[in-house]
Formats: structure tokens, sequence, C-alpha cells
């Protein structure tokens, strides 16, 4: 797996490389001949997505890849060794893709022939940059085979380079006559998938803002899949805070999009299927790092290998259930209802009505859910009790908080304002919440351990400093509370 970040320029048949010897080291050019089949849905899906998956003959990196959009110029690529199969895509890419393939075949849409001539420029045994000049002929497959003969360069950016190398040397491929490439890709010249359905709303209207927004995290959502199937870092959180965001934005907005209790509901489910692997993985991390500031001589018993490796063993039984959920119809018919969501949502008449007047409003009432949930804890005699209700209090401040994110690029500052002040709130009572939690789960370990005949001092160790740095949690709230009130209302 690599990140592949290129410049792609179109060039006339009588296009010349221009001397790049005053930039670097200049190796080549060396030819090279290749053949790659790429796989598509019938009616392209993974196109329409920015996805290619392909396979390939010839040229230094022979194989199978897969390769993911990141950011524009910037694409994840995922390779795999060379199969004698020229049909069928291994089981492991093709896993990568199922979000939006959604069960249907993959099949041979087009072969590209280029015929590559690539320099290198190095500084000594360094590579910086990758120049390839293609001359490429492309074939549709269809009832009727399509051939499209044009020529490319592409210049990609190696291990030892820099974005600012490389915007030199495309400054001087401009400057010999090329022109920066309006196609993301080869394949992208050659297919035309129908373009993604948007929604019909209005512009500068509040049904316009919102559903850009819901469109936004759809797409991130889906862009995490092939991630947390790959177990990447960080993947299950951005893919969970994704799923919270949009169901957070369908409750905060829902007099702007209707009708989507359902929806609502399957994202919730989504959202505990990656909870449990991900607050395992934060956990786990929380206490390796506690343990690694004590004193050597305080560390007693095998604790660091049943608050790790014990741990991390019930993460990848959670991944596998993850991995098991990503893979059912359930998960699929919520894509499915995504997709429709934010191609022909089901508009109120809230929609309509000019962003900046409309959205502003449902700020404002979403941090009014914060403070009375917060009168609704603090009216609660019992403290146990009370405790509880703060956690609807987190809850609402996180809702406030994804609602003012979504709302900062269309009605400015005071939104960000508006959000970082929910998440100071939001996150003082998560650092209480999560000291409990921790005591909670030491103590289960330290039974586990008294059982097996094991050394429990640590154990009551980092109970103490949970303990601590709950109370110290719950000691500043009042404080925070106090001065986010008082800035909020500057704000709203």
């Amino acid at each position: 797996m690599g990140i592949e970040i290129e410049d792609k320029f179109d060039v006339p048949p009588e296009y010349e490389i221009p001397d790049l010897s005053g930039l670097a080291d200049v190796v080549g050019p060396k030819s090279h001949q290749l053949v790659a089949l790429y796989f598509d849905t019938p009616d392209l899906r993974l196109a329409a997505r920015g996805v290619t998956l392909r396979r390939r003959r010839g040229g230094s990196d022979p194989g199978w890849h897969l390769k993911l959009p990141k950011a524009k110029g910037v694409r994840q690529e995922i390779t795999h060794p060379l199969t004698r199969s020229t049909k069928v895509v291994p089981l492991e890419l093709a896993e990568l893709v199922r979000a939006y393939t959604r069960g249907a075949e993959l099949k041979v849409v087009a072969e590209l022939e280029t015929r590559r001539n690539v320099t290198l420029l190095k500084d000594g045994e360094t590579g910086l940059v990758e120049i390839a000049d293609d001359r490429v002929k492309g074939t549709v497959y269809g009832d009727v085979p399509t051939i499209i003969r044009w020529r490319e360069v592409e210049a990609e950016l190696l291990d030892g380079g820099t974005e600012r190398f490389l915007a030199k040397v495309g400054k001087r491929l401009r400057k010999a006559g090329a022109t920066p490439s309006e196609s993301s890709s080869k394949l992208a010249r050659l297919l035309e998938p129908a373009p993604l359905p948007t929604a019909d709303t209005q512009q500068g209207s509040a049904g316009e803002i919102v559903v850009g927004y819901l469109s936004g995290q759809v797409k991130a959502l889906l862009s995490q899949d092939p991630r947390v199937r790959r177990a990447e870092e960080d993947a299950v959180h951005q893919m969970r805070v994704a799923a919270r965001r949009l169901r957070s934005a369908l409750k905060a907005f829902k007099t702007v999009v209707t009708d989507t209790g359902e929806v609502q509901e399957e994202l919730r489910w989504l959202g505990n299927v990656l909870g449990e692997a991900r607050d395992l993985e934060v956990i786990r991390a929380r206490f390796a790092k506690t343990l690694a500031g004590l004193a050597p001589e305080l560390v007693t018993g095998p604790i660091q290998a049943r608050l790790g490796s014990d741990l991390h063993k019930r993460e990848e039984e959670a991944y596998g259930r993850i991995k098991e959920a990503l893979s059912g119809d359930r998960y699929y018919l919520l894509l499915d209802a995504l997709d429709r969501l934010v191609a022909g949502p089901s508009l109120g008449k809230a929609a309509a009505k000019p962003a900046q007047e409309q959205l502003h409003t449902v700020a404002a009432s979403n941090w009014g859910r914060v403070t009375k949930a917060y009168d609704r804890a603090q009216a609660i005699e019992d403290l146990e009790r009370r405790e509880i209700a703060m956690h609807d209090v987190r809850k609402a401040a996180k809702r406030a908080r994804y609602t003012a994110e979504a709302l900062e690029p269309s009605l400015g500052s005071d939104m960000g304002k508006l959000a970082k002040l929910a998440e100071n709130v939001q996150e003082v009572l998560g650092a209480h919440q999560d000291g409990v939690v921790a005591q909670e789960t030491l103590a289960k370990e330290a039974e586990s351990a008294r059982q097996a005949g094991e050394d429990t001092f640590t154990y009551g160790l980092l109970i103490g400093i949970e303990r601590n740095t709950a109370e110290r949690a719950h000691a500043e709230f009042p404080r925070v509370w106090k001065e986010t009130v008082k800035a909020v209302s500057k704000v709203l």
C-alpha cells in the first residue's frame, strides 16, 4: 500500500520532454510496454466514485492495483501480486470495493496498451520524481468495442521528493507545452460513467447546505470502508465519526430533510458495531501510556499482558464482527438508503428558506437542548442518577458541536466558535466518563488477576490514577460550564 501523488498533463503528439538537468540528476528515459485490464461493474460504479481496479503486465510494478481517491491529485494505491487469471479479481481486492459494488459482478470493462518512456529525477541515489511519457491505446469493451488513442505525461512524486519540487517539475513541463489534464486517470478519460445523482435544491437555501453536508459525510463514510476492512490506524474511528455526524445532522435538520427515522436507526446500529473495537483500542492505548509513565518497581505481575495482549485479542475479535457486519445485507441496504437520501431527499418546508435565516435558528435550538439537559440533570438530588443524566448533557453537546461544524462553511466563524465551545463541554464530561469506565475495566481485570493468583498492586494504583482523573474533570466542569454559557451568549 502507498500514497500516490502525481500531476497529469495532456500533450500533443509532437511534444518533447524539456531539458530537466538543471533541476536534478536525470536518468533515462527507459521504455516499457504495459497492458492493463480494468475491472468494474457493468454500470461502472467504481469509475463513478473515482476508484480504479486493474490487472497490469509489464513495467517495473506488474500486478493488481486498486487506487482509491483521497484528495485531488492524491490517491491511495493498494497492490496485489499478479495472478494467472485475467477474469477473476483477487478476493482481497474485491472485498475492499464491496461498499461500491454491493454484490454486483466485477468484469473487464476496458483495456489500456501503453508505450511508456520513464525518466527519473534523482539526487544521487535518492529518487525525487518519476516522469512517464505515455502513448496510449484505449479499448472500451461493449457491444461494439471502441478504440481511443492519446498521449499524456505524468509526473509522480517519489519518496525522496517534495511537493514543492514536484511543482517545479510541473512548471517546466507546462512551459514546454503541456497542459494540466482534466481527467483524473487514464480510465476516466476512457470511460464515461453516469454522474452520481444529486438533489434538486435551490441555490442558497437551507436544503442546499444541509444536503451538501450530508453528501460529504456519506462520501467520508464510504472512503473509510476499505481502510476499516484492512484494520488501518484510526479508520474505525473516522468511519464511526462519519456515521455519528450523519445521524446527528438528520436529527438536527429534521425540518429540512424529513422522514429519516429508519436511516437514523441504522446509522445508530452501524455506530454501535464500530464502537466496540474503537473503545477497546482507546482504552488499551490509555492503559499502555499510563503504565509507561510509572516507575518500573511499581509495575508488578503480568499486568502489561492483561491490559495489552488480552485487550488486543478482544479488539481483534471485535474487528471480526465489524468485517462480518460490513459484508452483510443490512449494511448494503443502509448504503443504498444513504445514496437515495442525498440524491432525492424528502425535503420539508424549511428546505426552501434562506440558509442564513433558517440554519442559524437550528444551531441556537441545538445549543438550547444542551442547557435544558443540564438543567434537568442539576434538578436531580440523587448524585448517582444525576451523574447518569449528565451523560445526556455530553450527548447534546456533541450534537450541538456537529451541527455548528456543519454550518460553519456557510454561516461563518460564529459557528466555528460555537462548535469549539460545545466541544469544550463535551471533552470535560468525556474525561470524567472515560475515567469512570476505565476504573470499571480495571476492577474487572484485577478480579481476573486475583483469581489467577497474580499480584494486583498495580491495578489498585491505576484505579487511583483514573479516579483522580475523573474527579479533576468533575471539579473542573462548573467553571467550564459557566464560562461556556457566557461565551455562547455572545455568539448566538
